[in-house]
């Protein structure tokens, strides 16, 4: 917050002028957009980007890029095409639209019988490997009709399998496997190489191959491998090894741009992903009236002798819950004391879907709303309603409370970073 502000980029009153794009997301927006000529897929038959694993790491990409140097003049679209971005304008059913649609299947007829590529059809799904230093990020998505937009099939997951473990594993074989030669060069033998990236690699493709036993995850057709870590071949080898007969294993040519290029065109459309997958369960911590037998005898608490349950957490939406961009879920909510001058209402996550009490492990405070309620009418009704809305879909969370009966409203967003 304090750096963007410092920049200038955005200010408190004008917050809509800095969106955040989140990586995975960004590399899975330019993803979609790639030709022919701008990416190299593994699934071809040969070596993988000409790398056998008898040959030398590092020389695996010239020939690769050769092939596509080659095929150049096709500007193809893998995943879309400038025929699909106008189709949306052309009026169904006329005929316009059919002669385009004549055009377009004979293309593609063209390209499958003379260079193997076909189009991915609107409507496919697609995962996107973000693998980077720290941490390694998966989507997954599909094209929407007739827009191309996206929607999130799968929550976004990963953990921290990035390249840096190579690194650790090179401190910890260092003193066993390095010789050094005679001129004071670093050798290490083949196995030894291996060994360094064998615990990483092993990680991703079991986070991956959990993922594809998912219901949500199937009839996968591409796999595009992105980031920093995706140039190293053993890495490319195993995915290929693992997963080229479930789908087809995609490198972008300019892979350690992918993000940055998919971060500009979110930022020139925002809205291209319409639905995504809530990472996490939301509710806010209220009081509820207590029931015996159903809420647990620590969490009674007794006040103006009435008998309340503290800490119940009230679900607004569900891990792994589809949500449509700028999907609002409200509660209502009336305080416990009509004299009360301040309502503040504590927002909190989890990863688990079914949350009773905030006092669960794993429930996280995310954020808080404070309304002022001084200075109000007095004639405001005794039995006050105070209005709670969280906005979803986005890249960020919203939150708003309002004071019907005066429409004095507070909003803050979630915030994970200082809770």
């Amino acid at each position: 917050m304090i750096l963007y502000l410092q920049a200038g980029m955005a200010s408190p009153e004008n917050p809509e002028q800095l969106i955040i794009a989140l990586e995975p997301e960004a590399a899975s927006i330019y993803c979609r957009k790639l030709r022919l000529h701008q990416m190299i897929d593994l699934s071809s038959k040969g070596p993988v980007n000409g790398y056998n694993p008898s040959e030398t790491i590092g020389t695996g990409f010239t020939p690769a890029k050769e092939h596509i140097r080659r095929n150049r003049q096709s500007r193809t679209f893998l995943v879309e095409n400038v025929i699909g971005e106008i189709w949306s304008e052309l009026e169904e059913g006329s005929n316009l639209t059919h002669i385009i649609k004549d055009i377009y299947n004979i293309q593609v007829k063209i390209l499958k019988e003379n260079i193997g590529i076909t189009f991915v059809p609107t409507g496919d799904r697609y995962i996107v490997v973000d693998s980077g230093g720290g941490t390694v990020d998966v989507t997954v998505h599909q094209i929407r009709l007739p827009e191309g937009h996206l929607k999130e099939l799968y929550k976004a997951t990963g953990g921290p399998h990035g390249s840096l473990g190579v690194d650790y594993e090179f401190e910890k074989l260092l003193v066993d496997f390095v010789k050094w030669s005679s001129q004071g060069m670093l050798r290490m033998s083949p196995d030894a190489m291996n060994a360094l990236f064998k615990p990483t690699i092993d990680e991703i493709i079991n986070h991956l191959s959990d993922l594809f036993e998912k219901p949500e995850v199937t009839n996968v057709k591409f796999l595009f491998l992105v980031g920093g870590f995706a140039e190293a071949p053993l890495l490319q080898q195993a995915i290929q090894n693992a997963f080229g007969s479930k789908c087809r294993i995609i490198i972008p040519q300019d892979v350690g741009l992918t993000i940055l290029k998919g971060a500009v065109l979110f930022g020139l459309d925002p809205a291209v992903i319409k639905v995504r997958r809530s990472p996490l369960t939301y509710g806010v911590g209220v009081l509820n009236r207590y029931v015996e037998g159903k809420h647990p005898p620590e969490k009674l608490l007794v006040k103006d002798g009435t008998r309340w349950c503290t800490d119940v957490f009230d679900k607004f939406i569900s891990a792994d819950q589809s949500v449509a961009l700028g999907e609002t879920v409200s509660r209502s909510y009336t305080p416990a004391k009509p004299s009360q001058l301040v309502i503040v209402i504590n927002i909190y996550s989890s990863e688990h879907e079914n949350v009773s009490f905030i006092t669960e492990p794993g429930v996280k405070k995310c954020g808080t709303l404070r309304l002022d309620l001084t200075g109000t009418d007095t004639n405001v009704p005794s039995r006050r309603e105070i209005k709670t809305l969280m906005q979803f879909g986005d890249t960020e969370i919203k939150a708003m409370a309002i004071d019907v009966a005066t429409s004095k409203s507070v909003k803050a967003g979630i915030d994970f970073l200082n809770y």
